[in-house]
Formats: structure tokens, sequence, C-alpha cells
């Protein structure tokens, strides 16, 4: 099979390059009894494998290494009991290698792909939209009728947000930063819209009538961290997802005595890998929300898998909206 392989940590104009290698076959490393073989259509890109490429990500495999860490296609093989079978159009997260042209991923992990979606929109299904299910239901305690303001509200995580809060029945407030980011954040479902270079903060609180909300959703960190915290009403919550600006905050604690706040960490994947009925739980209450209109991931910049690098730097730059994916076939 063709496939990129990340052969040095030298950022992702240099590290990739194209082998052919042998098709994996199971085990996978998640479920050494089994797991399901995937011919790719679609692989989506997001902020592991740019940190792979540089050698800064917690998942270090030995040189050189397929990345890709979700795909969507059609079910080459599955195991007994599995609840797809061969033929089955499907979205997966298989954790490596997804940038090629046949991949492996756990069972509990591999979703039939509605026929609402385009294996396009598959690609980016499971890592955006289980981590903003996660991060906002099962940490966040999000409850129909609250408010959320989501950081970043027009990029992969922020637009799976900004539906799965819509389909959780909350009201969303995105935080972008560009007239382009704000037609995504929009397209998105965002009920309302502010600047992430103006004063986001106060516009917040006039928006909820100087109360504050109820949840902060932030995969950026950074500089924003505290005035995050301003932004909460009493018991708000704000939930820590990632840090894509590059640096990690940290927290007054005095903050949170004082305005009975809490911060909640929400790292799917640690949680996730252990857990697969909780992942199937997931991946049900997302069926619900696509078969309602609600959750339609958006592709942003859709690249063949030739151009994995400018895909990268894309999200390197801050310049993806929406889901970046890589067609391996046809997306």
């Amino acid at each position: 099979m063709r496939a990129l392989q990340i052969t040095e940590l030298t950022g992702p104009r240099s590290a990739l390059a194209f082998a052919e290698l042998p098709d994996p076959e199971p085990p996978h490393m998640l479920t050494p009894d089994g797991g399901v073989v995937v011919e790719v259509h679609a692989a989506g890109v997001s902020f592991p494998e740019l940190l792979q490429s540089r050698g800064q990500y917690q998942l270090k495999p030995p040189l050189p290494f397929v990345p890709g860490s979700e795909v969507a296609g059609i079910v080459r093989s599955a195991p007994d009991g599995a609840a797809v079978r061969a033929g089955d159009r499907v979205a997966a997260f298989c954790a490596l290698g997804g940038f090629a042209e046949v991949a492996v991923a756990p069972e509990f992990l591999t979703f039939a792909l509605p026929g609402a979606l385009s294996f396009a929109q598959g690609a980016g299904l499971i890592l955006n939209y289980h981590t903003a299910y996660f991060a906002l239901k099962l940490r966040g305690r999000l409850a129909p009728g609250e408010t959320v303001l989501i950081h970043g509200g027009a990029g992969g995580v922020g637009t799976a947000a900004i539906q799965v809060a819509n389909g959780l029945g909350a009201r969303t407030i995105a935080v972008v930063s560009s007239d382009e980011k704000e037609h995504v954040a929009r397209t998105a479902g965002a009920d309302e819209v502010v600047r992430s270079d103006g004063a986001w903060k106060d516009a917040a609180k006039e928006l909820t009538d100087g109360a504050g909300v109820d949840v902060v959703l932030d995969p950026v960190g950074g500089d924003r961290f505290t005035d995050s915290l301003r932004a909460l009403r009493e018991d708000g919550r704000l939930v820590v997802v990632g840090f894509t600006a590059g640096s990690i905050p940290e927290v007054r604690v005095n903050r949170l005595l004082l305005g009975n706040t809490s911060v909640v960490g929400a790292g799917w994947g640690a949680y996730a890998m252990g857990k697969p009925a909780a992942c199937r739980e997931i991946g049900a209450a997302l069926d619900v929300m696509i078969r309602d209109g609600v959750v339609s991931p958006i592709v942003g910049a859709l690249l063949p898998l030739e151009r994995a690098a400018e895909a990268l730097e894309l999200l390197d730059g801050r310049r993806a909206v929406g889901k970046v994916v890589l067609a391996v076939r046809e997306a």
C-alpha cells in the first residue's frame, strides 16, 4: 500500500516521505485480540500529527512510522461480534497509521458512517466530536438552557463543540479572530460570535446580562485563560481541552475560591482508550444528533495525500477552519 511516514523529527515540511508498505493486519495496539481493517478513503489531520512531526507528542513511536489518528472508508474485515462488517462505510479512530491506503482500528472506536455524511466528514467525526461530547457533557456537565463560550470557534474542535452543545440544548457563544472564521462558526450553528482580538470577555458578559457563562470550552490556552475564568458565572466550569496557542497557562486558585468556579481537564484519549462501553455510548449519542441534523462536520481544506505537509502547516499557522482532511481515495 501507499503510505506517508514520518522519517525524521524536523517539522511538517521535511518530516514526511512516501513509502510502499505491506497492508497492515490485526491486532491493533489498543485491542490486542483484534481490530477492524479499513480501506481508507479520507484521513483527518489533527494537532497530534503536527506535534509528532517534531517529536513533541506523548506518543513517540520509533522512526519511521505512519501518522494519522482518524480515518473514514470501507471495512475490509472485522472481528467476530463487531458492530460493523466487511463492506460497511465507517469512521474510525486508529491512533496511528491513518495516512495510508489501509489502516487498522479497534472495534470499539469504529462506527458506521451515516449515509448523510461524506467520507471527508467521517474523517472529522471521531476525534473532534467525541472530544466535544466528552468535554461538554461528561466533564463540563453542560445542561439544557445553559450558555457555553467556545474558544477557537472556527476550528475542528470548536465547530464540533458548537454543534454538540446545540444538540445538548445549550446556547453557544463562539470566539473567533476574523470575518472568515465568524462565517464558519455561524455556519456550524453558533448563536453568538465574539472576537478574540477585542473585549470578548465583556461581550460575553453583555450577552448573558452581566451574569457570565455557565461553561467555557478552551482548546487554545495561552493568555486568555484568566479572562475565561472571569467570564464564568457562579458555579461555572472552565473545561481545558488543549493548548493550540502553544503555552500552558497557570491558574491562581484564589480565583476559583472567590468565584465558586471550577477548572476541569478533559483528556478524551486517555479516558476513552480503556473504556469501550463509554466510547460506544458517545457514538450512540452522536448518531442521534446526526440523525437530527445537528451534527454535520464542517470540512475546511480537503487536500490530496501528497499535500499532507501543507495540511499540517495550516494547523501550525492557525489558518485552518473546520476540519482539515486528506483525500486518500475518493473522499
